[in-house]
């Protein structure tokens, strides 16, 4: 009977865990932000000029 009972949680974890990842990935995914090219180009702009001031002594 104790076998069973734990043949059955270990089922439950190796079936449940893929699936609430699987879940949590989705939802992330769902709240991404998007941005047009040129709002883009000027975010990488941006994240260049910053990245190169911080090199300078």
């Amino acid at each position: 009977m104790a076998e069973g009972a734990f043949l059955l949680v270990v089922l439950l974890v190796a079936v449940g865990a893929p699936l609430l990842l699987y879940v949590l990935v989705r939802a992330e995914h769902d709240q991404r932000s998007t941005m047009d090219r040129r709002d883009a180009e000027r975010a990488a702009r941006r994240d260049t000029r910053e990245d190169s001031e911080t090199r300078r002594p």
